[in-house]
């Protein structure tokens, strides 16, 4: 899986002009699940997401996890992170997993997160979402599990 991960002040996803998910200070968490990717893969790139040390401490340096802070998460589906762009202008995306197969490690995920202690907020898989957020820093991580 693969997940870009960006530090918030807040962040909201609408689809069809209404909000359905929203959060103040935290993270938005784009994933996408490759093809190949197992059960397993959810579960370790939660784990790594919730210990990721990318938060401000007292001294103002990077030192504090997403479970330090008691930040939520906004998890958003985002199969163009599969996007293969070695040829051509056009990008190709025949790397993402299925989509019945991409919904399930992605709730697989959220659930995971959740698991993790973190409140999770959630995209609509597949929808023609709006995504707004504040970038605090801006902080962004690319990772993959």
């Amino acid at each position: 899986m693969r997940a870009l991960v960006q530090r918030v002040s807040e962040a909201a996803v609408r689809v069809d002009g209404e909000t359905i998910a929203a959060i103040g200070p935290g993270l938005l968490v784009l994933v996408c699940a490759m093809q190949g990717d197992d059960d397993t893969r959810p579960a370790l790139l939660a784990g790594r997401i919730a210990r990721l040390r990318i938060f401000r401490d007292e001294a103002g340096k990077m030192n504090r996890s997403l479970r330090d802070t008691g930040g939520a998460a906004l998890v958003v589906s985002q199969f163009t992170l599969a996007a293969d762009t070695s040829r051509g202008n056009r990008p190709g995306f025949s790397t993402a997993a299925p989509p019945a197969e991409g919904e399930r490690l992605y709730l697989a995920f959220a659930d995971a997160l959740a698991a993790e202690g973190i409140p999770v907020q959630r995209g609509r898989f597949g929808a023609d979402m709006k995504v707004s957020l504040v970038n605090d820093g801006p902080v962004t991580i690319w990772i993959e599990a």
